[in-house]
């Protein structure tokens, strides 16, 4: 192996409460629309690309309209992440990348909005342990192209990536890409080969592996 890649929702954070305000706030305050958004909504909805969670908010609505509404939902929920008090992290996430970048490379690649994963290394404070990052709003392309950009991007030869949805895993089959579920987050893989159910069992899932 030689470089990790990981999704960012459901695998190194939850942000779904503070999240789910600010849509809910900024929709039923700014645009007047009668619309609730919940942390469990957006846990089915996360990982999907925008356009798509958009489609599904805003039905009604134009697919201009729809992007729109979308892109100042984000916009606050930037600002939110940012200004909140709220833990987000899962328990381990700094140790695991400290321990895991002393050895490897480590990348993230997740189908955010362009600026999110930028707002997750600022809030975190995790930057200098992460080599490069891609997301759909950057290159304009879904998750298993951006896994192929950054494996190529870093003459990488045996990555894997860590995720926690059936998407994450077939988006890794469809780049070639070996995957480990992290399933304490949103989803369910059934036919991940490799599960984690907290993220310091990735340290001694790499470091010792089958």
């Amino acid at each position: 192996m030689d470089g990790i890649i990981f999704d960012i929702d459901g695998t190194l954070w939850n942000t779904t409460p503070v999240v789910a305000d600010a849509w809910t706030h900024y929709l039923k305050d700014e645009e007047k629309l009668d619309i609730t958004i919940t942390a469990e909504d957006l846990t089915h909805l996360f990982g999907q690309l925008l356009p798509d969670i958009a489609k599904q908010i805003f039905p009604d609505k134009s697919e201009k309209e729809q992007l729109r509404l979308i892109d100042l939902c984000c916009q606050r929920e930037h600002e939110a992440i940012l200004a909140t008090d709220q833990k987000l992290l899962y328990d381990g996430i700094p140790f695991v990348f400290r321990e895991l970048s002393k050895e490897y490379p480590l990348f993230i690649v997740s189908n955010c909005e362009a600026g999110y994963i930028e707002v997750f290394l600022k809030k975190t404070g995790l930057s200098s342990f992460v080599t490069d990052h891609l997301c759909p709003g950057d290159t304009g392309f879904a998750k298993a192209s951006n896994i192929r950009e950054i494996v190529t991007r870093h003459h990488l030869t045996a990555p894997v990536y860590v995720g926690d949805t059936h998407g994450d895993y077939l988006a890794c089959q469809e780049a070639g890409v070996s995957f480990i579920h992290a399933a304490y987050g949103f989803g369910e893989v059934p036919e991940a080969l490799h599960h984690i159910h907290e993220p310091a069992e990735l340290i001694q899932l790499i470091k010792e592996p089958d």
